[in-house]
């Protein structure tokens, strides 16, 4: 796998990992930054290896005795908390709504079976092999936040002034960025996808769309995405426009009886951003913006959400048969999911 060898320089003490693998599951941007003997991480990465890969390139650029103190997670996903753990000692910081809801998200043995034990040869199966089997899930503890804050939360890294803004339900439930006045810098966390359709788990879309033009009104310079290259401001108008117009094309279905597939799918044989990766996609974030547009406030089914994007990737790969000749086939996955959220009603 290949991976950045060394970090990017933003300013003095900030440095951003950036894997940039389009087209995948998984790979997120972290920032680091350090002032001192005293060093953060902005989110960490998905398994042991990829944090470990991190920490080399670190070392790299942190000054002599620092080392990590603080951890901001700006959501809750799994490849944005999973390193944790690699951090002993440091204090973790999220919004509350983020622990509130941290039952909800798949932990490392939910992650694990899904990928190793759907079957290999039915559409879920195929795709989280496909997306997730080089990830190493195994032995992996969750650790959560140890601070939380609403609203607005402040904080220095030896002399460097750090804003965290909420700015979920957007993303997941409970999203911030990662403000840094003196450097002109955002950290948008998955509020911002460069090079793939994002996936918004929460939504609904408009509040993604607040959640950019809070980091407009930030006036930055530069901006790191969840996943993707950096960008400038521009690059947050382009996602911007974006949102906006599947919005507008989302409730033009929705207004017209059209179920949320079969609006997904003519939103992507339109070509609709069709330089952008994953479209599957787009059915996952179809759906989640139909619940809202019929006031559905029950638990979402994540597993037929997977599976629905997965059956449309799956349908569509290379030397497989057209899509109205291959049956939809529901194996049983395991019960992961209802672990997770017999264990939420509990909290």
């Amino acid at each position: 796998m290949s991976l950045p060898p060394a970090l990017t320089r933003i300013a003095d003490g900030i440095h951003a990992w950036v894997p940039q693998k389009n087209g995948t599951w998984g790979f997120a941007n972290c920032l680091v930054i350090a002032s001192g003997t005293e060093a953060a991480l902005v989110d960490t990465p998905y398994d042991g290896p990829l944090t470990r890969t991190l920490m080399a390139a670190a070392t790299a650029v942190l000054p002599e005795g620092a080392r990590v103190r603080t951890i901001v997670n700006t959501h809750a996903n799994g490849d944005h908390t999973f390193g944790n753990a690699f951090f002993p000692g440091a204090e973790i910081i999220s919004t509350r709504a983020s622990l509130d809801h941290l039952c909800l998200e798949p932990d490392p043995e939910a992650m694990h079976l899904l990928t190793h034990t759907t079957p290999a040869d039915e559409p879920l199966g195929w795709y989280m092999r496909k997306h997730f089997g080089h990830y190493r899930y195994d032995g992996l503890q969750l650790r959560p936040p140890t601070r939380t804050f609403t609203g607005r939360h402040t904080l220095h890294v030896g002399t460097v002034p750090v804003e965290l803004i909420e700015v979920g339900p957007a993303h997941t439930v409970g999203d911030l960025i990662v403000h840094l006045p003196e450097q002109a810098t955002v950290c948008a966390g998955d509020i911002l996808f460069v090079g793939d359709h994002p996936v918004h788990w929460e939504g609904p879309l408009s509040r993604v769309a607040r959640a950019c033009e809070t980091i407009l009104a930030l006036n930055p310079r530069t901006v790191v995405p969840g996943h993707g290259p950096i960008v400038g401001p521009e690059g947050v108008r382009d996602h911007l426009t974006y949102l906006r117009d599947l919005e507008t094309l989302i409730h033009a279905g929705h207004a017209a009886g059209r179920s949320a597939r079969t609006t997904a799918e003519a939103i992507i044989e339109s070509g609709f951003h069709s330089h952008l990766g994953l479209p599957e996609r787009l059915l996952i974030q179809t759906a989640v913006e139909y619940r809202h547009l019929d006031e559905d406030t029950s638990a979402p089914d994540l597993i037929a959400l997977a599976r629905e994007a997965a059956q449309w990737a799956f349908d569509r790969r290379p030397d497989s048969p057209a899509p109205d000749a291959v049956p939809a086939r529901h194996a049983p996955e395991p019960d992961v999911w209802a672990r997770r959220h017999d264990h939420a009603r509990s909290v």
